[in-house]
């Protein structure tokens, strides 16, 4: 009995830490899936999210879940200029010249972080960002529920938008069969520019709880970046329910290798599984 007791623990964390890295690995897996284009910026702009709301409570003294508000237009934007000037133009030469601008891409969110925030480690903290809760002999941060609600709230209106919408049943269409949606009327590019959008302001939200949740600096993104990856492997690239799928047995499989193996093994645990899943399931487990 007191070994369940002690399990209780690492399994709640985990599924709710396994939130937070749903919203951190749904644009990278919503740009894969339609423009079939694995964006190594990613972790970097997820990053730069938190960073913009760190500079909205020091500057402002704003709310970081105020700041929610006008960072997702902004970031929207910023994704519709990224992939039109940068992302499109080299993914019409070839996929590997789109990797090396998204790389690029990274590496001027790190420096140009690093220039105005300085390589000082942030965090985004709040009255609420230190609450915690007892729930029988767990006890569980305010933050970590927010990260498990607001995976769920984002997954079911992605998937809502993606089914009950013209243009996310365009951006569906042009990621099953680029060619065919062509045919259909769809402009490719259009669809192609609005799920980088969309992607962006994924990364927006997500920076934002990471940060209330983690600390972080310019160099946090390559941590994110592979996380994700691990997250949208398990569950399958381009798939929304697969990817939190995903994010539930990384949380979880990160926290019970701690438990079992010691801080040594949060991560060899998870990604000894994302080996497995590639060697058995190239495609993830819900993949196509």
């Amino acid at each position: 009995m007191s070994q369940l007791s002690s399990l209780a623990s690492p399994i709640v964390i985990g599924i709710l830490m396994g939130g937070l890295y749903v919203t951190i690995a749904l644009g990278l897996s919503l740009v894969f899936g339609v423009m079939k284009v694995i964006n190594v910026a990613h972790g970097d702009l997820v990053i730069l999210g938190s960073y913009t709301a760190f500079a909205a409570i020091t500057i402002w003294g704003l709310n970081p879940l105020l700041w929610l508000l006008p960072s997702l237009p902004l970031f929207f934007i910023l994704g519709l200029l990224i992939e039109k000037y940068l992302l499109h133009r080299a993914a019409r030469k070839s996929a590997d010249a789109a990797l090396i601008v998204a790389f690029g891409l990274a590496l001027i969110v790190q420096n140009a972080s690093q220039i105005i925030w300085t390589p000082q480690t942030r965090a985004l903290t709040t009255s609420y960002s230190m609450t915690t809760f007892r729930l029988g002999s767990v006890y569980i941060p305010l933050v970590y529920i927010l990260d498990f609600v607001i995976a769920l709230v984002v997954m079911l209106t992605l998937r809502q938008f993606l089914e009950k919408t013209y243009l996310g049943q365009a951006i569906t269409a042009a990621s099953q069969d680029r060619q065919t949606a062509e045919l259909m009327g769809i402009n490719p590019g259009r669809v192609s520019q609005i799920a980088f959008g969309i992607a962006m302001a994924l990364a927006a939200i997500a920076g934002i709880f990471f940060g209330l949740t983690f600390s972080f600096n310019p160099t946090s993104g390559t941590a994110l970046l592979i996380i994700a990856f691990g997250v949208t492997i398990l569950g399958g690239l381009g798939s929304m329910v697969g990817t939190f799928i995903g994010g539930m047995i990384f949380g979880l499989s990160q926290t019970l290798g701690g438990h079992f193996l010691g801080p040594t093994g949060q991560l060899l645990v998870p990604f000894s599984m994302v080996l497995v899943v590639l060697t058995i399931r190239p495609q993830g487990l819900f993949g196509r």
